[in-house]
Formats: C-alpha cells, sequence, structure tokens
C-alpha cells in the first residue's frame, strides 16, 4: 500500500500546525519546515479548510491554524478523504472484467489488508501523532511568529 503525496502533504500540513495548534503558520513556514514547495501545500490547505479542519485569517500577520483540536482528529479519516481511491488492484473497480472473479480469493484477501490498514489508522488522532511535541516544535522549526 502506498499513500499519494497529497496525502502525505495533507498530514504534515496538520503535523505542523498541531504543534502550535493557536498560532498562526503561513504556507510558506509549513514549506520551509519540511523542505517541500509551497505550490504543492496551497491545494492541501484549500482542501483542510474546506473540510473544516483549519482557518485561514487573511491580512498581514493572517495564516492558518486549527479549527479543531488535535484529539479531535482522526488519521484515518483524514487519509479517507485524501486519497482519491484504494483500488489495489484493478479488479476493485466495478468496471472491471477478470476471468476468475466469482471465485478470486485473491481481492478478498486483498481487501481484507486494505480493511487492516484503514482500522490501525482511525485508532491515532493527531494528538498521538505529536506526542513528542517538544522535539516536533524543534526540528520543524515551529516556534511562535513576532507579532
Amino acid at each position: 500500500m502506498r499513500l499519494t503525496t497529497y496525502t502525505d502533504y495533507t498530514l504534515r500540513v496538520l503535523v505542523r500546525l498541531a504543534v502550535r495548534p493557536r498560532d498562526l503558520t503561513t504556507i510558506a513556514e509549513i514549506a520551509n519546515s519540511y523542505g517541500i514547495s509551497e505550490n504543492h501545500l496551497t491545494k492541501v490547505v484549500h482542501k483542510l479548510g474546506v473540510a473544516g479542519y483549519i482557518e485561514t485569517v487573511r491580512g498581514r500577520n493572517g495564516g492558518i491554524r486549527l479549527l479543531k483540536r488535535p484529539g479531535e482528529i482522526n488519521i484515518g479519516e483524514i487519509v479517507r478523504r485524501a486519497e482519491p481511491d484504494f483500488e489495489l488492484v484493478p479488479c476493485f473497480a466495478e468496471s472491471d472484467t477478470c476471468a476468475i472473479e466469482p471465485v478470486c480469493v485473491l481481492k478478498d484477501a486483498l481487501a481484507e489488508a486494505r480493511y487492516a490498514f484503514l482500522a490501525a489508522l482511525e485508532r491515532y488522532t493527531l494528538a498521538d501523532l505529536i506526542a513528542p511535541r517538544r522535539k516536533l516544535t524543534a526540528l520543524l522549526n515551529a516556534q511562535p511568529r513576532p507579532l
């Protein structure tokens, strides 16, 4: 199983915001923390805002911050929303026709594995991911911005 870059960046944005949940942060600061492109993060941030996970504050001292508490953000839910599909093999698509589909055990095994993968992620919240908060803050250079 492999997650898309979009999902990876979605999780990174949330982790970065969660280490300082009340502070405003810019896309540029997040991009700098991880050494990734601001352009890639813009779409991620927009979708997180539309989904109600973050809020955007406009203006000179504006930025983004979490709208929900880290403990209220379920990682399994985030991954389900961010991933375009979980069709591990072509036969997961309803349009696929396979000669052995009526008796295929592989499809069932892969479906079970997908379920287990997502079930494991659903046991975690964003609060769990930021448990080593001090170390994350230092590694991500997530100090508060001067006003």
